[in-house]
């Protein structure tokens, strides 16, 4: 992170406690602070541009529920790929395939979003649908206008009032059969300037892309029309250019703010299938480590849906994106190097 970056603990904290558990009926009763500790690279309410180094002290751990899993591989879960990958697995919870570790890429998060706000550029997540209840088309085609005061009035982080209570009524019925639901996060990005990302391998969208599948959980992921675009023609499907303003503008926004791999300067648009949280309390079949077949119910503290709070997850894991293409795209031309050195050529 350059230094000269005002940042405090405030900044962290605010998109801490959209990720910590026990804030509403729908997620884990488990209650953490998610208090940061800032260890370094922060002086006097700036970054000093040596790495940012923060810690979070786990105040809430029960290892002894995971206790009875230690023997099988419960449906869903990296159990069994952990045992045959590593050879054995640390059964507590934590570990690296915990959700739990997601609080570090928000932490994170949250110093790339405040180096891009630097810029002018807002990254929004926010919940598209939760099982089959989604976001009306009406509010879907005017997504750019969203703001986060209509995302942070639900609890579900769901834009809209009344597709909220239609999911919380659909969640209470799952939880009640207990049950777990999927869903998707969509995440947009306004203010993003053209150029951002590399034309082969380091595609913006293969950088977003390798980005949210590293969340667990994520399933899918799709840039603009997504999957929809495979049924789509080219009249339909390609963005006509327009002069909106003096300035190149697109009539539609089809390919998500990228095109080549490379920001459009639209707005981003980008969204994650979460899959439905394995840990469920209903009868289940698996097989343990002495090849014996037989039913299980995990008991624990588990959320009936993740998606809630994998928001500020993939808005964080796109700012982290973002951040990393803006600095790397600061030594693309010549030209901005030289501004960089006020330098001249010699004659």
């Amino acid at each position: 992170c350059p230094a000269g970056l005002p940042l405090n603990k405030d900044d962290v904290m605010a998109y801490m406690n959209r990720r910590k558990p026990g804030t509403n009926s729908f997620t884990t009763p488990r209650k953490e602070s998610d208090e940061i500790e800032i260890l370094s690279g922060i002086f006097n309410g700036f970054t000093t541009g040596t790495p940012i180094s923060m810690m979070v002290r786990n105040a809430d751990q029960h290892s002894k529920d995971y206790d009875k899993i230690a023997e099988y591989y419960r449906p869903g879960h990296a159990d069994y790929t952990f045992d045959k990958k590593y050879g054995f697995r640390d059964y507590r919870g934590g570990g690296r395939s915990s959700g739990r570790e997601t609080l570090a890429r928000v932490a994170a998060g949250a110093v790339a979003a405040k180096l891009l706000k630097e810029f002018g550029i807002e990254v929004l997540a926010y919940t598209h649908s939760i099982g089959s209840i989604t976001l009306p088309e009406q509010i879907l085609a005017n997504k750019s206008e969203l703001t986060r005061d209509e995302v942070l009035k639900s609890k579900l982080f769901i834009p809209d009032e009344d597709t909220t209570k239609k999911a919380e009524e659909y969640l209470l019925g799952i939880k009640n059969e207990l049950n777990s639901s999927g869903g998707v996060v969509e995440c947009i990005v306004r203010g993003l300037p053209a150029g951002l990302g590399e034309p082969v391998f380091d595609k913006l969208d293969a950088k977003l892309g390798q980005a949210l599948f590293s969340i667990g959980a994520v399933k899918g992921v799709e840039i603009g029309d997504g999957f929809a675009a495979g049924k789509s023609t080219g009249l339909c499907n390609n963005d006509a250019f327009i002069l909106k303003d003096g300035k190149i503008s697109k009539a539609t926004n089809h390919s998500g703010g990228v095109l080549g791999g490379i920001s459009d300067s639209s707005t981003l648009v980008v969204r994650a299938a979460f899959k439905p949280t394995p840990s469920i309390s209903a009868t289940q079949h698996t097989v343990n480590k002495n090849m014996e077949e037989l039913e299980i119910n995990i008991e624990g503290r588990h959320d009936p849906i993740i998606v809630s709070r994998a928001v500020v997850v993939v808005e964080s894991m796109t700012a982290l994106v973002l951040a990393d293409l803006l600095l790397q795209n600061s030594i693309a031309r010549l030209d901005n190097l030289k501004k960089i050195y006020d330098a001249s050529p010699i004659p």
